[in-house]
């Protein structure tokens, strides 16, 4: 293994998935997607819910994180919450997997202790 594979590596630090890497280099889409993993299990940990602005962006990077593009129909007019969803969904359109996945591992890493 490289010294830059070493300084890619995914770690985990008091239960939290962090991504370290050299300045030059980018960690691996596997590392990318077990940082992710790390934390769709740290998010469970919260100690209190984020605002409804926080859980609709998690919700929509995390289904581009796992799906990619935002599939099926949008939700009826009176289904309001599916609604939001959908479309917190839909703006993330074109946006790959592992950048979703990128940008939900800061958004949690923000939102823990």
């Amino acid at each position: 293994m490289t010294v830059s594979a070493v300084q890619r590596n995914v770690t985990t630090t008091t239960g939290h998935a962090q991504m370290r890497s050299s300045p030059h280099t980018e960690p691996s889409m596997a590392q990318t997607t077990t940082a992710f993993e790390q934390a769709t299990q740290d998010i469970q940990t919260l100690a209190e819910r984020p605002d409804n602005d926080t859980l609709l962006q998690l919700y929509a990077l995390y289904k581009q994180g796992s799906e990619g593009d935002v599939q099926g129909n949008k939700p009826g007019f009176f289904d309001f919450v599916g609604t939001a969803k959908y479309e917190s969904w839909e703006r993330l359109r074109g946006l790959t997997r592992e950048a979703a996945q990128k940008k939900y591992v800061t958004l949690v890493r923000q939102l823990l202790p």
